[in-house]
């Protein structure tokens, strides 16, 4: 009867569950006394093997021996390393145990996360080193200095080694081998680890994301049994919305490398830039049917900056993680699936910056144990593989630390060649936005990027570059790769699949003017130090009106600002003029002085905070007569209301409902960059609400088939009378079919498709998902006047696009205020079928309800927090939103 089950029983690190078949026989009302308890027998040893702990032997090297004066994670943490997720106050308790008790070790806190958790970096060599550690530090960067490398001697000189643990909060088995490494890096004795220790430099960050490790450690462990589940379909392995994944704002923080606008990014990428290490690692997780993974990922994926030299090392370094993978009998492969393409990744960043960047991808137990196709998946055992290829990565670093110092310095001589070759000198970037101009050369900044004020202003291209707003950027310098990543703009490729988007061209996410110089161009002054800007109060003391124009990237926290305040703000709908002859367009916004609730001396208090925090230039008006254009008492001035605005979050599982990165942009918008209160709204709560007290309903990118009929209802009900719905994406598919909106799609025809050809079933996969539009830019032709595009002044604007909706245009007259013309490729990949139904589409739509719009976007507007220059759009929906004329519906 039991000959079909396997009861062998395996190590209990590897295995820990007992046959689902003998527990199903337990239940057989058939079954004979004495075998049901021969079952029981078995099933309390099964047990007995599921719930083992694991202690150190398991994990640690044989034939080392460790100092007893240095602490056992279990002796700080409580428990054995992987009988429990750590948190992450447990985890910084336990360095900072380890930093007090070796001298190996010291321990700073470089930053922290928006819910206050510090970020820790460990810096471990011998006693020798940190006795000279700045002198070491300023010796290494000499390394990315031409006119100083030549001398070095690099034989005794130590390789810098940056170790990174679980970006994403949810693969927590980085997080917890960094348990295990820190400890053997503090207690391990013998020469091999002194020799390590002396020719190294290890940059250790614990957990690159707190928050997101505390949010899966949290609801890991408090869904263990006792007797632990491995059922796929156990909650331990089902987490809520948003997940784990992300930070605090759901942002994937392991896409924020290169652009730098979160907390976490910016503390790390400040330690990388103070020491650029010769390897990186960053160590992940996949699904849980996979095995393990290591660079290099696939060989036609690679970004061109990165030099041949870079992939062949990562190559050797694969030799070592394969040898000590081989030796516990751990599966894995490598050279595909993931690829090193996307500067902004964290085993990809370091790859144009003379670095060694290493991904690692464990199959996930995404809790305590978990069935897969390889058998039943233990935490423990996804912990040992990463510690075993930090070991790995440790032994490559100083068996290799010559040949990686030596690239390191021929890397940045060969940024030298490369850009005396290159035909562009220089970038030129500029805006009237100078608020914008300052958030792109704070980008270059961090990134120790040399750029400078022009010498004076200059008109180029037809664009206008002011001396005091614009930036140049020099390519001949140490990072020239770096700025051709972030300024270059590329539509051919080697390969049609991208494991993510395939361009990011930073002037054009930030929507600001910018040339390529052919000549090397009249520099001014360094930059060496960058200040938020300050606009100017223009004009004398008035007790009439101020205006403000819309150009600038805070006016919508300065509009907010003033209506939070009780003070009436009207928008322009035509031009208008200064005495003086100054024209403002339309979508300037007025303070009159007249009949408001404070009085002028409280509303000039504001203005100069405007001036001062929101980098806007406010002109004073001692009359309202204009004989040019409107005056200030003309109807063509709107009044703004407050907006109250509502967001809908969750609505499933997983990667269903909502899209948490997509909520999480706008969410991170509104609250950090514009100050404005937003209620993020679960869609259960949507579906019961009372939604009367909000203006303005956002519907992020996502699923909503878990709204419910009568919460429909309700929200037309609501739109009808005068509310506003935003969407984006996938939501607009949701508007239509729901009747709040006409935003048809384009569709194949069947008549155009190509005649079917026989292909090889092996390019099943590879053919779908080069169908894909993971990211690319696409310029677009925008109205002017039309109030969603207030505070807009070239009438081409770029475009971030992730997705393969492509709408039809409108057949009202004045319904397309955001189109793509018959070339609307600026840079990046689309196949050439899905091409020509993007040309000719629109990517915004108005539909009217009664007294309310709703308006909907094909494209994110708000991408990963750096696509400032089309965060505009959607502060205009809510602000003008309710002012839109019927006329413009499509």
């Amino acid at each position: 009867m039991l000959r079909n089950f396997d009861l062998t029983f395996h190590r209990p690190q590897d295995y820990c569950c007992v046959p689902r078949q003998l527990v199903v026989l337990l239940f057989n009302r058939n079954l004979k006394p004495m075998k049901k308890l021969a079952l029981y027998l078995i099933l309390a040893i099964s047990w007995g093997y599921c719930n083992a702990q694991t202690d150190l032997s398991y994990y640690l090297p044989a034939g080392i021996s460790f100092s007893p004066s240095i602490p056992t994670p279990q002796s700080i943490i409580g428990h054995e390393v992987g009988e429990w997720h750590i948190s992450h106050d447990r985890l910084v308790q336990y360095m900072y145990a380890l930093d007090k008790a070796s001298d190996r070790i010291s321990l700073e806190v470089t930053g922290q996360t928006y819910e206050s958790r510090p970020l820790l970096l460990l810096t471990i060599t011998s006693t020798k080193n940190h006795q000279n550690l700045e002198s070491i530090r300023q010796q290494h960067l000499q390394l990315s200095d031409p006119s100083r490398s030549a001398s070095l001697d690099v034989k005794n000189m130590p390789a810098v080694f940056y170790l990174g643990c679980s970006i994403h909060g949810n693969e927590p088995s980085g997080a917890n081998a960094g348990l295990l490494m820190v400890y053997y890096l503090a207690a391990a004795q013998g020469p091999e680890i002194e020799k390590y220790l002396d020719h190294t430099i290890i940059l250790f960050d614990p957990s690159f994301n707190p928050d997101g490790l505390t949010r899966f450690s949290t609801w890991a462990n408090s869904r263990k049994s006792m007797m632990i589940s491995a059922d796929p379909y156990d909650m331990e392995h089902n987490e809520t919305w948003p997940g784990g994944r992300f930070n605090h704002y759901w942002f994937d923080l392991n896409r924020d490398w290169l652009t730098v606008q979160l907390p976490e990014s910016r503390a790390r990428v400040t330690k990388f830039q103070a020491w650029k290490p010769n390897v990186l690692t960053d160590h992940h997780e996949q699904g849980t049917n996979a095995t393990f993974f290591f660079m290099p990922g696939e060989p036609a994926r690679v970004h061109p900056l990165t030099p041949d030299k870079n992939q062949e090392l990562t190559r050797k370094m694969g030799e070592y993680h394969a040898k000590a993978l081989d030796q516990i009998g751990s599966l894995y492969y490598t050279q595909e699936g993931y690829d090193d393409y996307f500067l902004g990744k964290g085993s990809t960043f370091p790859d144009v910056q003379g670095t060694i960047g290493i991904l690692f991808e464990q199959a996930s137990s995404r809790g305590h144990a978990q069935e897969s196709v390889n058998g039943i998946l233990r935490f423990p055992f996804t912990i040992r593989n990463h510690f075993v290829t930090m070991l790995s990565s440790l032994k490559a670093v100083n068996e290799l630390r010559e040949e990686l110092l030596n690239y390191q310095r021929d890397f940045f001589k060969s940024n030298q060649t490369e850009a005396a070759k290159d035909p562009v000198k220089a970038y030129i970037f500029g805006s009237r936005d100078k608020a914008k101009v300052y958030h792109l050369a704070d980008i270059l900044s961090r990134q120790q990027i040399e750029f400078y004020k022009p010498a004076a202003s200059s008109v180029i291209g037809g664009k206008s570059f002011e001396a005091e707003s614009s930036y140049i950027i020099p390519l001949n310098q140490s990072q020239y790769r770096l700025v051709k990543g972030m300024f270059s703009k590329i539509t051919q490729f080697k390969d049609s699949i991208f494991y993510d988007i395939s361009s990011w061209t930073l002037p054009l996410a930030f929507n600001v003017d910018y040339e390529e110089l052919k000549a090397a161009p009249a520099l001014g002054e360094k930059v060496t130090q960058l200040s938020f800007p300050a606009g100017n109060l223009i004009g004398d003391k008035s007790d009439y009106a101020y205006v403000f124009e819309a150009y600038g990237y805070y006016a919508p926290r300065a509009i907010y600002r003033l209506l939070s305040h009780n003070i009436r703000v009207k928008v322009a709908t035509d031009a208008f003029h200064l005495p003086s002859g100054k024209k403002f367009e339309p979508g300037s916004l007025m303070v009159s002085l007249e009949n408001q609730d404070l009085n002028a001396d409280q509303i000039r208090a504001f203005l100069r905070e405007i001036t001062e925090q929101d980098a806007i230039d406010v002109y004073s008006f001692a009359s309202g007569l204009d004989y040019k254009g409107v005056s200030l008492g003309s109807g063509s001035f709107l009044t703004l209301r407050k907006p109250e605005i509502a967001m809908l979050v969750e609505g499933g599982y997983g990667f269903n409902g909502v899209s948490a990165t997509d909520a999480g942009e706008i969410w991170h918008m509104l609250d950090q960059r514009f100050h404005i209160p937003v209620t993020c709204m679960p869609v259960a709560v949507f579906n019961t609400a009372n939604i009367n007290r909000y203006t303005t309903i956002i519907f992020p990118a996502g699923s909503y088939n878990a709204i419910s009929e009568g919460a429909k209802e309700r929200l037309k009900g609501w739109i009808q009378n005068g509310g506003v719905v935003i969407g984006f994406e996938q939501a607009l598919n949701w508007f239509t079919s729901t009747g709040l909106g006409k935003f048809d799609m384009k569709k194949d025809e069947a008549d155009k498709k190509e005649p079917v050809r026989s292909k090889p079933y092996a390019d099943i996969n590879d053919a779908m998902r080069a169908q894909e539009t993971s990211g690319a830019i696409f310029e677009a032709d925008v109205d002017l006047t039309n109030p969603l595009l207030y505070g807009y002044y070239n009438a081409k604007v770029p475009m971030f696009k992730s997705n393969n909706l492509f709408m039809e245009k409108a057949r009202g007259a004045y319904a397309n205020p955001l189109t793509y013309g018959s070339a609307p490729l600026q840079s990046g990949y689309i196949s050439r079928i899905n091409y020509p139904k993007m040309k000719n589409s629109s990517g915004l739509g108005i539909s009217s309800m009664g007294r309310g719009r709703v308006i909907g976007f094909t494209e994110d507007l708000a991408f990963r927090a750096y696509w400032f220059g089309t965060n505009k759009m959607l502060m205009n929906a809510i602000y003008y939103g309710p002012l839109l004329s019927n006329e413009a519906s499509r």
